[in-house]
């Protein structure tokens, strides 16, 4: 019965909405991990290290600036809340 209950508490917090500050963090950090990987993919593939740099500093830019309309899209839906 106790775990119930903390079940609901937990589902309630994460049923809040974020503020805009936190999906900018999550962006930044998510993007991190995300560029590191399209560079080695990158140069995996190409061979060269500074064309893996120049499309993962593209893609950071670009993947980030996505990422935070997303979420901020989906903090607006309120289905599965």
């Amino acid at each position: 019965m106790l775990l119930k209950s903390k079940e609901k508490s937990t589902y309630k917090e994460d049923s809040v909405n974020e503020k805009p500050l936190r999906s900018i963090v999550k962006s930044l950090s998510w993007r991190t991990i995300g560029t590191l990987d399209t560079i080695l993919i990158s140069w995996l593939i190409t061979g060269e290290l500074t064309l893996a740099f120049s499309i993962g500093s593209v893609e950071l830019v670009t993947k980030m600036v996505l990422y935070f309309f997303h979420e901020r899209v989906w903090n607006s839906i309120k289905w599965g809340k």
